[in-house]
């Protein structure tokens, strides 16, 4: 795992966080899942997604902050570690919305393609590597929450 790749990619993420950042859900998960919308109750009344919904916003970002700790972890210790309260939480939530593992790999993709947007010329395939790497892995302890 390169850490260059990774703390490049995230100092860049973090300048363009307000606009790219809020716009990730929309731009990427919906366009390539529309029925993922279904799965955000305060979506579940609108024909355009509310960009500026704050509830989207703290979505997307627990999400990133999620996989940013999860790469870190990663570089720093080998592995993912996450409480097992919030991981008892969070396979709840996802049965609860009726997440499956496809949709694992829709915000995966979405994800990856918003840092690629993100840090434009200076993407590289280490650099995905590393955030895939990351964001796989905290995958991987949710999911098993999520079938006990």
């Amino acid at each position: 795992m390169s850490s260059i790749s990774f703390e490049r990619s995230w100092q860049i993420s973090l300048e363009s966080a307000t606009e790219l950042w809020l716009d990730f859900p929309s731009i990427s998960i919906f366009e390539m899942a529309p029925v993922a919308k279904g799965m955000f109750s305060y979506l579940k009344d609108f024909d355009e997604i509310p960009q500026k919904d704050p509830r989207l916003k703290a979505h997307t970002v627990v999400l990133f902050k999620m996989t940013c700790e999860a790469a870190v972890q990663l570089r720093e210790k080998g592995e993912v570690v996450v409480s097992e309260n919030t991981l008892k939480n969070l396979g709840s939530l996802h049965v609860k919305k009726g997440v499956i593992d496809p949709h694992f790999e829709v915000v995966k993709e979405a994800l990856l393609r918003t840092i690629k947007e993100t840090v434009g010329e200076r993407w590289s395939e280490e650099m995905g590597s590393t955030w895939a790497e990351a964001y796989d892995q905290l995958a991987a302890t949710i999911k098993p929450k999520m079938k006990a």
